[in-house]
């Protein structure tokens, strides 16, 4: 997290997430973040930047969208006192939008569903994350 983020931040960031993981595709709006810099260092670890045409958000559907439920279902309604209870709203709000709530584009079920989603028998429990600000129901196992 920074207060000031930028290309040399984003570039610092990329070289620090990138070992160990292989990502063929990056797709990329025309922000000032995406320098040459960055785009070549991504050719250097065999990633094709994929730069979207100007004015085109409908293009990044996908993103646009997890950044508005993000921000209506998690960050517009709490007050962070600092980075570190921004990081952990952010890592709470992530485990809960994949593997507790449901998606309307997967026949209403989670990206990556625990083991209880599959429990038919039992009493049904809430449970909270957030302090109560998301909710969510699941059958306890017997």
């Amino acid at each position: 997290m920074s207060n000031n983020p930028g290309a040399a931040l984003f570039t610092r960031q990329a070289l620090q997430y990138s070992t160990g993981v292989h990502i063929r595709y990056l797709i990329m709006d025309r922000d000032a973040i995406f320098t040459a810099e960055l785009r070549s260092f991504l050719k250097q670890e065999g990633v094709k930047a994929v730069r979207l045409p100007p004015r085109s958000p409908n293009l990044n559907a996908y993103a646009e969208r997890f950044v508005r439920t993000i921000r209506e279902s998690c960050l517009n309604r709490m007050i962070f006192f600092g980075e570190s209870s921004l990081r952990t709203a952010i890592n709470e709000f992530l485990t809960h939008y994949h593997h507790e709530r449901n998606h309307q584009g997967l026949g209403n079920r989670p990206i990556d569903p625990g083991g209880e989603v599959s429990v038919t028998e039992g009493s049904i429990a809430c449970r909270e994350r957030l302090g109560g600000l998301r909710r969510y129901y699941c059958r306890q196992a017997a």
